[in-house]
Protein backbone atom coordinates (compact mmCIF):
# COMPACT_ATOMS: atom_id res chain seq x y z
CA UNK A 1 0.00 0.00 0.00
CA UNK A 2 1.25 3.50 -0.74
CA UNK A 3 2.15 5.85 2.12
CA UNK A 4 -0.76 8.03 1.06
CA UNK A 5 -3.18 5.20 1.72
CA UNK A 6 -1.78 4.20 5.14
CA UNK A 7 -4.15 5.33 7.91
CA UNK A 8 -1.86 4.80 10.89
CA UNK A 9 -0.68 8.40 11.33
CA UNK A 10 -4.22 9.79 11.07
CA UNK A 11 -6.15 7.29 13.15
CA UNK A 12 -6.28 9.42 16.30
CA UNK A 13 -7.47 12.37 14.22
CA UNK A 14 -10.18 10.45 12.40
CA UNK A 15 -11.38 8.09 15.14
CA UNK A 16 -15.11 8.23 15.80
CA UNK A 17 -15.53 7.78 19.56
CA UNK A 18 -18.36 5.28 20.08
CA UNK A 19 -18.76 3.09 23.14
CA UNK A 20 -20.20 -0.42 23.02
CA UNK A 21 -23.02 0.63 25.31
CA UNK A 22 -24.05 3.37 22.86
CA UNK A 23 -25.74 0.69 20.77
CA UNK A 24 -28.83 1.03 23.02
CA UNK A 25 -28.56 4.76 23.70
CA UNK A 26 -31.37 7.15 22.85
CA UNK A 27 -29.35 9.35 20.53
CA UNK A 28 -28.87 10.12 16.85
CA UNK A 29 -26.58 8.26 14.42
CA UNK A 30 -23.56 6.63 16.07
CA UNK A 31 -21.22 7.62 13.24
CA UNK A 32 -20.99 10.50 10.83
CA UNK A 33 -17.80 10.50 8.78
CA UNK A 34 -17.47 13.49 6.46
CA UNK A 35 -15.75 12.98 3.14
CA UNK A 36 -13.10 15.51 4.16
CA UNK A 37 -11.83 13.06 6.81
CA UNK A 38 -11.26 10.13 4.47
CA UNK A 39 -7.83 9.11 3.24
CA UNK A 40 -7.17 10.41 -0.30
CA UNK A 41 -6.91 7.90 -3.12
CA UNK A 42 -3.85 7.65 -5.39
CA UNK A 43 -3.64 9.95 -8.45
CA UNK A 44 -5.49 10.95 -10.51
CA UNK A 45 -8.22 10.66 -7.84
CA UNK A 46 -6.24 12.16 -4.95
CA UNK A 47 -8.29 15.32 -4.41
CA UNK A 48 -11.08 14.71 -1.90
CA UNK A 49 -12.85 17.88 -2.97
CA UNK A 50 -13.31 16.41 -6.46
CA UNK A 51 -15.02 13.24 -5.25
CA UNK A 52 -18.82 12.87 -5.46
CA UNK A 53 -20.38 14.39 -2.35
CA UNK A 54 -22.47 12.10 -0.10
CA UNK A 55 -26.24 12.48 -0.31
CA UNK A 56 -28.08 12.62 3.04
CA UNK A 57 -31.09 10.44 3.77
CA UNK A 58 -34.42 12.01 2.94
CA UNK A 59 -36.78 13.19 5.66
CA UNK A 60 -39.30 10.60 4.44
CA UNK A 61 -36.79 7.80 4.97
CA UNK A 62 -35.90 9.07 8.44
CA UNK A 63 -39.58 9.22 9.33
CA UNK A 64 -40.38 5.70 8.15
CA UNK A 65 -37.28 3.58 8.84
CA UNK A 66 -34.85 2.94 11.65
CA UNK A 67 -31.78 4.94 10.62
CA UNK A 68 -29.87 5.82 13.80
CA UNK A 69 -26.68 3.94 12.96
CA UNK A 70 -24.54 5.88 10.50
CA UNK A 71 -26.55 7.97 8.05
CA UNK A 72 -27.43 5.25 5.56
CA UNK A 73 -29.92 2.36 5.38
CA UNK A 74 -29.47 -1.15 4.06
CA UNK A 75 -32.31 -3.10 5.67
CA UNK A 76 -35.36 -0.79 5.63
CA UNK A 77 -36.53 -1.73 9.13
CA UNK A 78 -39.88 -0.01 9.73
CA UNK A 79 -40.20 1.93 12.96
CA UNK A 80 -42.47 0.05 15.40
CA UNK A 81 -45.82 1.70 16.04
CA UNK A 82 -45.86 1.12 19.79
CA UNK A 83 -43.75 0.17 22.79
CA UNK A 84 -45.53 -3.17 22.84
CA UNK A 85 -44.35 -3.89 19.31
CA UNK A 86 -40.80 -2.91 20.26
CA UNK A 87 -40.89 -5.34 23.18
CA UNK A 88 -42.25 -8.11 20.96
CA UNK A 89 -39.44 -7.58 18.45
CA UNK A 90 -36.78 -7.64 21.16
CA UNK A 91 -38.20 -10.91 22.52
CA UNK A 92 -38.25 -12.32 19.02
CA UNK A 93 -34.60 -11.39 18.52
CA UNK A 94 -33.63 -13.09 21.78
CA UNK A 95 -35.65 -16.16 20.85
CA UNK A 96 -33.82 -16.40 17.55
CA UNK A 97 -30.45 -15.81 19.17
CA UNK A 98 -31.13 -18.60 21.66
CA UNK A 99 -31.84 -20.98 18.77
CA UNK A 100 -28.45 -20.16 17.26
CA UNK A 101 -26.87 -21.96 20.21
CA UNK A 102 -29.10 -25.06 20.05
CA UNK A 103 -27.79 -28.01 18.09
CA UNK A 104 -31.21 -29.00 16.74
CA UNK A 105 -31.70 -25.50 15.32
CA UNK A 106 -28.18 -24.63 14.15
CA UNK A 107 -26.13 -27.79 13.76
CA UNK A 108 -24.68 -26.24 10.61
CA UNK A 109 -22.65 -23.47 12.21
CA UNK A 110 -22.88 -24.19 15.95
CA UNK A 111 -19.26 -25.13 16.67
CA UNK A 112 -17.57 -22.16 14.97
CA UNK A 113 -20.29 -19.89 16.39
CA UNK A 114 -19.63 -21.00 19.97
CA UNK A 115 -15.89 -20.54 19.52
CA UNK A 116 -16.43 -17.03 18.18
CA UNK A 117 -18.97 -16.11 20.87
CA UNK A 118 -16.91 -17.43 23.78
CA UNK A 119 -13.48 -16.15 22.85
CA UNK A 120 -11.81 -12.89 21.87
CA UNK A 121 -8.31 -11.74 22.87
CA UNK A 122 -9.21 -8.06 22.25
CA UNK A 123 -5.99 -7.77 20.21
CA UNK A 124 -7.74 -5.91 17.34
CA UNK A 125 -5.84 -7.85 14.70
CA UNK A 126 -9.21 -8.11 12.99
CA UNK A 127 -9.51 -4.33 12.78
CA UNK A 128 -6.17 -3.98 11.04
CA UNK A 129 -7.30 -6.50 8.43
CA UNK A 130 -10.70 -4.91 7.69
CA UNK A 131 -10.94 -2.74 4.58
CA UNK A 132 -14.09 -0.99 5.81
CA UNK A 133 -12.53 -0.03 9.14
CA UNK A 134 -9.32 1.10 7.47
CA UNK A 135 -11.02 3.17 4.78
CA UNK A 136 -13.25 4.83 7.38
CA UNK A 137 -10.11 6.20 9.00
CA UNK A 138 -10.54 3.96 12.02
CA UNK A 139 -14.17 4.56 13.01
CA UNK A 140 -14.98 2.51 16.10
CA UNK A 141 -18.39 1.56 14.72
CA UNK A 142 -16.76 -0.32 11.85
CA UNK A 143 -14.32 -2.37 13.89
CA UNK A 144 -15.22 -6.03 13.30
CA UNK A 145 -14.90 -6.52 17.06
CA UNK A 146 -17.38 -3.73 17.86
CA UNK A 147 -20.34 -5.62 16.41
CA UNK A 148 -19.02 -8.97 17.65
CA UNK A 149 -18.47 -7.79 21.20
CA UNK A 150 -22.04 -6.50 21.40
CA UNK A 151 -23.27 -9.89 20.16
CA UNK A 152 -20.99 -11.59 22.69
CA UNK A 153 -22.24 -9.50 25.64
CA UNK A 154 -25.88 -10.10 24.73
CA UNK A 155 -25.16 -13.82 24.51
CA UNK A 156 -23.51 -13.96 27.93
CA UNK A 157 -26.08 -11.74 29.70
CA UNK A 158 -29.39 -12.67 28.09
CA UNK A 159 -28.82 -16.21 26.77
CA UNK A 160 -26.45 -17.67 29.37
CA UNK A 161 -27.50 -15.43 32.28
CA UNK A 162 -23.93 -14.62 33.29
CA UNK A 163 -22.61 -11.56 35.08
CA UNK A 164 -21.90 -8.23 33.39
CA UNK A 165 -18.98 -7.87 35.82
CA UNK A 166 -17.24 -10.65 33.95
CA UNK A 167 -18.34 -10.10 30.36
CA UNK A 168 -19.10 -6.39 30.14
CA UNK A 169 -22.08 -4.09 30.35
CA UNK A 170 -24.84 -4.13 27.74
CA UNK A 171 -28.53 -3.22 27.67
CA UNK A 172 -30.89 -4.72 25.13
CA UNK A 173 -33.74 -2.63 23.80
CA UNK A 174 -35.29 -2.05 20.39
CA UNK A 175 -32.71 0.56 19.40
CA UNK A 176 -29.93 -1.92 20.11
CA UNK A 177 -31.62 -4.68 18.09
CA UNK A 178 -32.39 -2.44 15.11
CA UNK A 179 -28.88 -0.99 15.07
CA UNK A 180 -27.26 -4.42 15.43
CA UNK A 181 -29.24 -5.82 12.50
CA UNK A 182 -28.31 -2.80 10.38
CA UNK A 183 -24.69 -3.07 11.53
CA UNK A 184 -24.57 -6.69 10.37
CA UNK A 185 -24.90 -5.20 6.87
CA UNK A 186 -21.75 -3.12 7.30
CA UNK A 187 -19.66 -6.25 6.82
CA UNK A 188 -18.83 -7.84 3.47
CA UNK A 189 -18.49 -11.27 5.13
CA UNK A 190 -15.14 -11.53 3.34
CA UNK A 191 -13.56 -13.30 6.35
CA UNK A 192 -10.22 -11.56 6.01
CA UNK A 193 -10.46 -10.82 9.74
CA UNK A 194 -11.15 -14.49 10.52
CA UNK A 195 -8.06 -15.49 8.56
CA UNK A 196 -5.86 -13.15 10.59
CA UNK A 197 -7.38 -13.84 14.03
CA UNK A 198 -4.80 -15.71 16.15
CA UNK A 199 -7.48 -17.76 17.94
CA UNK A 200 -9.93 -18.34 15.09
CA UNK A 201 -12.73 -15.90 15.93
CA UNK A 202 -14.94 -15.44 12.87
CA UNK A 203 -16.52 -11.97 13.01
CA UNK A 204 -18.10 -12.52 9.59
CA UNK A 205 -19.93 -15.58 10.90
CA UNK A 206 -21.31 -13.56 13.81
CA UNK A 207 -22.53 -10.86 11.41
CA UNK A 208 -24.14 -13.45 9.17
CA UNK A 209 -25.86 -15.14 12.12
CA UNK A 210 -27.34 -11.79 13.20
CA UNK A 211 -28.76 -11.46 9.68
CA UNK A 212 -30.14 -14.99 10.01
CA UNK A 213 -31.94 -14.22 13.27
CA UNK A 214 -33.46 -11.14 11.66
CA UNK A 215 -34.71 -13.14 8.67
CA UNK A 216 -35.73 -16.48 10.11
CA UNK A 217 -37.12 -15.28 13.44
CA UNK A 218 -38.21 -11.67 12.83
CA UNK A 219 -39.05 -11.67 9.09
CA UNK A 220 -36.66 -8.75 8.54
CA UNK A 221 -34.61 -8.97 5.36
CA UNK A 222 -32.92 -6.78 2.78
CA UNK A 223 -35.43 -6.62 -0.08
CA UNK A 224 -32.78 -7.02 -2.81
CA UNK A 225 -31.63 -10.29 -1.26
CA UNK A 226 -35.00 -11.68 -0.24
CA UNK A 227 -38.07 -10.50 -2.17
CA UNK A 228 -36.16 -9.53 -5.32
CA UNK A 229 -33.56 -12.23 -4.75
CA UNK A 230 -34.08 -15.72 -3.37
CA UNK A 231 -37.90 -15.57 -3.34
CA UNK A 232 -38.02 -14.45 -6.96
CA UNK A 233 -35.47 -17.06 -7.99
CA UNK A 234 -37.45 -19.88 -6.43
CA UNK A 235 -40.68 -18.63 -8.00
CA UNK A 236 -39.57 -17.63 -11.52
CA UNK A 237 -36.18 -19.31 -11.92
CA UNK A 238 -33.76 -16.42 -11.52
CA UNK A 239 -33.21 -13.42 -9.28
CA UNK A 240 -33.05 -11.41 -12.51
CA UNK A 241 -36.70 -12.31 -13.18
CA UNK A 242 -35.67 -14.34 -16.24
CA UNK A 243 -37.76 -17.47 -16.81
CA UNK A 244 -36.70 -20.43 -18.93
CA UNK A 245 -38.27 -19.07 -22.14
CA UNK A 246 -36.50 -15.73 -21.80
CA UNK A 247 -33.32 -17.62 -20.97
CA UNK A 248 -33.39 -19.57 -24.23
CA UNK A 249 -34.22 -16.45 -26.26
CA UNK A 250 -31.32 -14.61 -24.64
CA UNK A 251 -28.91 -17.46 -25.23
CA UNK A 252 -29.93 -17.67 -28.89
CA UNK A 253 -29.12 -13.98 -29.25
CA UNK A 254 -25.83 -14.40 -27.35
CA UNK A 255 -24.84 -17.31 -29.61
CA UNK A 256 -25.47 -15.22 -32.71
CA UNK A 257 -23.65 -12.19 -31.35
CA UNK A 258 -20.68 -14.25 -30.17
CA UNK A 259 -20.42 -16.00 -33.56
CA UNK A 260 -20.43 -12.63 -35.31
CA UNK A 261 -17.66 -11.31 -33.03
CA UNK A 262 -15.45 -14.41 -33.10
CA UNK A 263 -16.19 -16.01 -36.46
CA UNK A 264 -16.70 -19.30 -34.61
CA UNK A 265 -20.09 -21.01 -34.66
CA UNK A 266 -21.62 -21.27 -31.20
CA UNK A 267 -24.60 -23.38 -30.17
CA UNK A 268 -25.60 -23.58 -26.53
CA UNK A 269 -26.88 -27.05 -25.58
CA UNK A 270 -29.84 -27.26 -23.23
CA UNK A 271 -31.04 -30.19 -21.08
CA UNK A 272 -28.68 -32.79 -22.56
CA UNK A 273 -29.07 -35.96 -20.52
CA UNK A 274 -25.86 -37.76 -19.63
CA UNK A 275 -23.56 -34.83 -20.42
CA UNK A 276 -20.33 -34.74 -18.45
CA UNK A 277 -20.84 -31.18 -17.21
CA UNK A 278 -23.80 -29.10 -16.08
CA UNK A 279 -22.54 -25.53 -16.38
CA UNK A 280 -24.32 -23.08 -14.09
CA UNK A 281 -23.79 -19.36 -14.69
CA UNK A 282 -24.67 -16.45 -12.50
CA UNK A 283 -27.71 -15.28 -14.48
CA UNK A 284 -26.52 -11.71 -14.07
CA UNK A 285 -23.89 -12.54 -16.69
CA UNK A 286 -26.56 -13.49 -19.21
CA UNK A 287 -28.44 -10.25 -18.63
CA UNK A 288 -25.64 -7.72 -18.02
CA UNK A 289 -22.46 -9.26 -19.46
CA UNK A 290 -23.54 -11.58 -22.31
CA UNK A 291 -19.97 -11.70 -23.59
CA UNK A 292 -19.12 -13.84 -20.54
CA UNK A 293 -21.42 -16.84 -21.22
CA UNK A 294 -20.66 -16.36 -24.92
CA UNK A 295 -16.95 -16.75 -24.16
CA UNK A 296 -17.55 -19.75 -21.90
CA UNK A 297 -19.55 -21.56 -24.55
CA UNK A 298 -17.00 -20.77 -27.24
CA UNK A 299 -14.21 -22.25 -25.12
CA UNK A 300 -16.15 -25.33 -24.03
CA UNK A 301 -17.19 -26.14 -27.60
CA UNK A 302 -13.72 -25.50 -29.03
CA UNK A 303 -12.20 -27.78 -26.41
CA UNK A 304 -14.68 -30.53 -27.28
CA UNK A 305 -16.19 -30.80 -23.81
CA UNK A 306 -19.44 -32.67 -23.15
CA UNK A 307 -21.60 -30.09 -21.41
CA UNK A 308 -25.07 -28.62 -21.09
CA UNK A 309 -27.14 -25.90 -19.49
CA UNK A 310 -30.36 -26.73 -17.66
CA UNK A 311 -33.63 -24.87 -18.18
CA UNK A 312 -35.13 -26.25 -14.96
CA UNK A 313 -36.33 -23.83 -12.29
CA UNK A 314 -33.34 -21.95 -10.79
CA UNK A 315 -30.83 -24.36 -12.33
CA UNK A 316 -29.64 -21.81 -14.88
CA UNK A 317 -28.84 -19.27 -12.18
CA UNK A 318 -26.02 -20.08 -9.76
CA UNK A 319 -27.07 -17.23 -7.50
CA UNK A 320 -28.09 -18.32 -4.02
CA UNK A 321 -28.63 -15.22 -1.93
CA UNK A 322 -29.64 -17.30 1.07
CA UNK A 323 -25.95 -17.91 1.72
CA UNK A 324 -25.77 -14.32 2.95
CA UNK A 325 -28.74 -14.20 5.32
CA UNK A 326 -31.01 -17.28 5.66
CA UNK A 327 -30.31 -21.02 5.91
CA UNK A 328 -33.82 -22.04 4.85
CA UNK A 329 -33.79 -19.92 1.72
CA UNK A 330 -30.31 -21.19 0.99
CA UNK A 331 -31.34 -24.84 1.24
CA UNK A 332 -34.37 -24.37 -1.02
CA UNK A 333 -32.26 -22.95 -3.84
CA UNK A 334 -29.38 -25.40 -3.39
CA UNK A 335 -31.83 -28.30 -3.61
CA UNK A 336 -33.13 -26.99 -6.94
CA UNK A 337 -29.57 -26.88 -8.28
CA UNK A 338 -28.74 -30.41 -7.17
CA UNK A 339 -32.07 -31.87 -8.30
CA UNK A 340 -31.58 -30.47 -11.81
CA UNK A 341 -28.15 -32.10 -12.01
CA UNK A 342 -29.55 -35.44 -10.82
CA UNK A 343 -32.39 -35.23 -13.33
CA UNK A 344 -29.94 -34.84 -16.23
CA UNK A 345 -27.55 -37.46 -14.89
CA UNK A 346 -24.46 -35.31 -15.38
CA UNK A 347 -21.11 -36.34 -13.96
CA UNK A 348 -20.44 -33.01 -12.28
CA UNK A 349 -21.58 -29.42 -11.88
CA UNK A 350 -19.18 -26.70 -13.03
CA UNK A 351 -19.75 -23.26 -11.53
CA UNK A 352 -19.20 -20.22 -13.73
CA UNK A 353 -17.49 -16.99 -12.76
CA UNK A 354 -19.38 -16.31 -9.53
CA UNK A 355 -17.61 -16.43 -6.18
CA UNK A 356 -20.63 -16.76 -3.93
CA UNK A 357 -22.06 -19.52 -6.17
CA UNK A 358 -18.79 -21.38 -5.55
CA UNK A 359 -19.19 -20.96 -1.79
CA UNK A 360 -22.89 -21.78 -1.82
CA UNK A 361 -22.94 -25.01 -3.81
CA UNK A 362 -19.67 -26.43 -2.50
CA UNK A 363 -18.70 -25.43 1.03
CA UNK A 364 -22.12 -24.50 2.46
CA UNK A 365 -24.20 -27.08 0.57
CA UNK A 366 -22.06 -29.82 2.10
CA UNK A 367 -23.07 -28.55 5.55
CA UNK A 368 -26.77 -27.99 4.92
CA UNK A 369 -28.06 -30.52 2.39
CA UNK A 370 -28.98 -33.99 3.56
CA UNK A 371 -27.14 -37.09 2.41
CA UNK A 372 -28.18 -38.03 -1.12
CA UNK A 373 -28.75 -34.42 -2.17
CA UNK A 374 -25.11 -33.32 -2.15
CA UNK A 375 -23.37 -36.30 -3.75
CA UNK A 376 -22.84 -34.87 -7.24
CA UNK A 377 -19.28 -33.48 -7.59
CA UNK A 378 -19.05 -29.72 -7.97
CA UNK A 379 -16.05 -28.03 -9.53
CA UNK A 380 -14.83 -24.51 -10.10
CA UNK A 381 -14.66 -23.25 -13.66
CA UNK A 382 -11.11 -22.11 -12.86
CA UNK A 383 -9.81 -25.68 -12.83
CA UNK A 384 -11.82 -26.64 -15.92
CA UNK A 385 -10.47 -23.62 -17.83
CA UNK A 386 -6.94 -24.48 -16.74
CA UNK A 387 -7.43 -28.03 -18.05
CA UNK A 388 -8.47 -26.52 -21.39
CA UNK A 389 -5.31 -24.40 -21.53
CA UNK A 390 -3.06 -27.32 -20.58
CA UNK A 391 -4.71 -29.64 -23.10
CA UNK A 392 -3.41 -27.58 -26.01
CA UNK A 393 -6.72 -28.00 -27.85
CA UNK A 394 -7.02 -24.22 -28.17
CA UNK A 395 -4.14 -22.07 -29.38
CA UNK A 396 -3.63 -18.69 -27.77
CA UNK A 397 -1.73 -15.63 -28.94
CA UNK A 398 -0.53 -13.53 -25.98
CA UNK A 399 0.08 -10.52 -28.17
CA UNK A 400 -3.67 -10.05 -28.56
CA UNK A 401 -3.79 -9.14 -24.86
CA UNK A 402 -0.99 -6.59 -25.13
CA UNK A 403 -2.34 -4.17 -22.55
CA UNK A 404 -1.97 -3.79 -18.76
CA UNK A 405 -3.89 -6.46 -16.82
CA UNK A 406 -4.40 -6.89 -13.09
CA UNK A 407 -6.26 -9.70 -11.32
CA UNK A 408 -8.86 -9.38 -8.58
CA UNK A 409 -9.14 -12.46 -6.34
CA UNK A 410 -12.79 -13.10 -5.37
CA UNK A 411 -12.95 -13.77 -1.62
CA UNK A 412 -15.09 -16.89 -1.82
CA UNK A 413 -12.88 -18.55 -4.44
CA UNK A 414 -9.56 -17.64 -2.91
CA UNK A 415 -9.72 -17.07 0.84
CA UNK A 416 -12.51 -19.60 1.45
CA UNK A 417 -11.62 -22.28 -1.10
CA UNK A 418 -7.94 -21.75 -1.85
CA UNK A 419 -8.32 -21.40 -5.63
CA UNK A 420 -5.26 -19.23 -6.29
CA UNK A 421 -3.00 -20.67 -8.99
CA UNK A 422 -5.35 -21.84 -11.79
CA UNK A 423 -6.34 -18.33 -12.84
CA UNK A 424 -2.72 -17.18 -12.68
CA UNK A 425 -1.47 -20.03 -14.83
CA UNK A 426 -4.20 -19.20 -17.35
CA UNK A 427 -3.18 -15.53 -17.38
CA UNK A 428 0.44 -16.59 -17.86
CA UNK A 429 -0.65 -18.44 -21.00
CA UNK A 430 -2.71 -15.60 -22.49
CA UNK A 431 -1.15 -12.30 -21.32
CA UNK A 432 2.43 -11.09 -21.97
CA UNK A 433 4.38 -11.39 -18.71
CA UNK A 434 5.45 -7.76 -18.74
CA UNK A 435 1.82 -6.66 -18.99
CA UNK A 436 0.52 -8.41 -15.86
CA UNK A 437 0.47 -6.54 -12.54
CA UNK A 438 -0.39 -8.32 -9.29
CA UNK A 439 -2.41 -6.37 -6.79
CA UNK A 440 -0.87 -5.93 -3.37
CA UNK A 441 -1.87 -7.88 -1.40
CA UNK A 442 -3.37 -10.70 -3.45
CA UNK A 443 -4.36 -14.36 -3.21
CA UNK A 444 -5.73 -15.30 0.21
CA UNK A 445 -4.62 -11.88 1.51
CA UNK A 446 -6.73 -10.04 -1.05
CA UNK A 447 -9.20 -7.32 -0.18
CA UNK A 448 -12.88 -7.78 -0.94
CA UNK A 449 -14.22 -5.94 -3.97
CA UNK A 450 -16.55 -4.17 -1.55
CA UNK A 451 -19.67 -5.72 -3.04
CA UNK A 452 -19.59 -9.00 -1.13
CA UNK A 453 -22.47 -10.39 0.98
CA UNK A 454 -25.07 -8.68 -1.21
CA UNK A 455 -23.70 -5.12 -1.20
CA UNK A 456 -23.20 -5.09 -4.97
CA UNK A 457 -26.94 -5.35 -5.61
CA UNK A 458 -28.05 -3.15 -2.70
CA UNK A 459 -28.71 0.41 -3.82
CA UNK A 460 -31.67 1.71 -1.83
CA UNK A 461 -31.57 5.23 -0.38
CA UNK A 462 -27.91 6.34 -0.31
CA UNK A 463 -26.42 2.93 0.47
CA UNK A 464 -24.56 2.67 -2.84
CA UNK A 465 -22.69 5.86 -1.95
CA UNK A 466 -21.72 4.38 1.43
CA UNK A 467 -20.57 1.27 -0.44
CA UNK A 468 -18.28 3.27 -2.71
CA UNK A 469 -16.91 5.43 0.12
CA UNK A 470 -16.10 2.60 2.51
CA UNK A 471 -16.42 -1.02 1.42
CA UNK A 472 -15.32 -0.48 -2.20
CA UNK A 473 -12.71 2.20 -1.67
CA UNK A 474 -9.86 -0.15 -0.73
CA UNK A 475 -10.36 -2.21 -3.89
CA UNK A 476 -10.35 0.92 -6.03
CA UNK A 477 -7.17 1.98 -4.20
CA UNK A 478 -5.60 -1.39 -5.03
CA UNK A 479 -6.54 -1.10 -8.69
CA UNK A 480 -5.02 2.38 -8.97
CA UNK A 481 -1.85 1.21 -7.23
CA UNK A 482 -1.56 -1.84 -9.50
CA UNK A 483 -1.63 0.46 -12.54
CA UNK A 484 0.39 3.18 -10.83
CA UNK A 485 3.26 3.07 -13.34
CA UNK A 486 0.89 3.41 -16.29
CA UNK A 487 -0.35 6.51 -18.05
CA UNK A 488 -3.74 7.12 -16.51
CA UNK A 489 -5.69 8.07 -19.64
CA UNK A 490 -8.45 6.52 -21.69
CA UNK A 491 -6.00 6.24 -24.59
CA UNK A 492 -4.04 3.68 -22.53
CA UNK A 493 -6.78 1.14 -21.63
CA UNK A 494 -6.20 -1.14 -18.64
CA UNK A 495 -8.07 -4.35 -17.81
CA UNK A 496 -9.19 -5.43 -14.33
CA UNK A 497 -9.79 -9.18 -14.57
CA UNK A 498 -12.50 -10.07 -12.05
CA UNK A 499 -13.65 -13.69 -12.46
CA UNK A 500 -16.81 -13.24 -10.39
CA UNK A 501 -20.12 -11.73 -11.46
CA UNK A 502 -20.77 -10.08 -8.10
CA UNK A 503 -17.27 -8.57 -8.07
CA UNK A 504 -17.68 -7.34 -11.63
CA UNK A 505 -20.89 -5.57 -10.68
CA UNK A 506 -19.14 -3.84 -7.79
CA UNK A 507 -16.07 -2.89 -9.86
CA UNK A 508 -18.34 -1.62 -12.62
CA UNK A 509 -20.10 0.61 -10.09
CA UNK A 510 -16.79 1.88 -8.65
CA UNK A 511 -15.55 2.74 -12.14
CA UNK A 512 -18.80 4.57 -12.83
CA UNK A 513 -18.78 6.37 -9.46
CA UNK A 514 -15.30 7.78 -10.05
CA UNK A 515 -15.67 8.06 -13.85
CA UNK A 516 -12.52 5.95 -14.02
CA UNK A 517 -12.87 4.96 -17.69
CA UNK A 518 -12.89 8.53 -18.93
CA UNK A 519 -10.32 9.75 -16.42
CA UNK A 520 -7.95 6.78 -16.27
CA UNK A 521 -8.89 4.22 -18.95
CA UNK A 522 -9.81 1.53 -16.43
CA UNK A 523 -11.95 -1.28 -17.86
CA UNK A 524 -13.06 -4.57 -16.31
CA UNK A 525 -14.26 -8.02 -17.32
CA UNK A 526 -13.95 -11.72 -16.61
CA UNK A 527 -11.22 -14.26 -17.29
CA UNK A 528 -12.96 -16.10 -20.14
CA UNK A 529 -13.24 -12.87 -22.13
CA UNK A 530 -9.45 -12.51 -21.97
CA UNK A 531 -9.10 -16.12 -23.10
CA UNK A 532 -11.32 -15.70 -26.17
CA UNK A 533 -9.60 -12.39 -26.94
CA UNK A 534 -6.36 -14.38 -27.26
CA UNK A 535 -7.77 -17.33 -29.27
CA UNK A 536 -5.85 -17.76 -32.50
CA UNK A 537 -8.90 -19.20 -34.29
CA UNK A 538 -11.15 -16.30 -33.26
CA UNK A 539 -11.35 -12.89 -34.83
CA UNK A 540 -9.28 -10.35 -32.86
CA UNK A 541 -10.71 -7.71 -30.53
CA UNK A 542 -13.34 -9.74 -28.70
CA UNK A 543 -13.03 -7.30 -25.80
CA UNK A 544 -15.08 -4.18 -26.46
CA UNK A 545 -13.29 -1.28 -24.79
CA UNK A 546 -15.84 1.33 -25.78
CA UNK A 547 -19.00 -0.25 -24.34
CA UNK A 548 -18.93 2.45 -21.67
Amino acid sequence: MSDQGHPGDRRAELKQLVELTDISADCGPLADIPLSQQIPLPPPFDKLEDEPQPTPLTDAAKEKYECELDGTIAVNIPKPESKEEEERLVKSFLSGMKKLFEEENNWIFLKPLVISAEHCAKCQTCSDSCHIYEESGGAELYRPSYRSEIFRRIYHKYIKGESEWVHGEIDLNWKAVARLIELSYRCNLCRRCAQTCPIGVDNALLAREIRKVASQEMNIQVKELHEAGSVLQQKVGSSTGMNDLVLKDNMEFIDEDTEEKTGIKVETPFDVEGADILLIHNAGEIMAWPENPGAFHTLFNAAGLSWTLSSDLAAYDGINYGVWYDDVQFARTAMLHMQAAKKLGVKKIVLGECGHAHKALTVIADRILAEGLNDIPRESCMTVLLDIVRSGKIKFDKSRNDFPVTLHDPCNMTRLMGIIQPQREIIEAIVPAERFREMAPHGVENYCCGGGSGFAIMSGHNFSEWRHRFSGRRKFRQILEAFGDEEMTKENPKYVCAPCSNCKGQIRDIISHYDAWEKAGIHYGGLVELMVNAMVDAKPDFIDWEWH
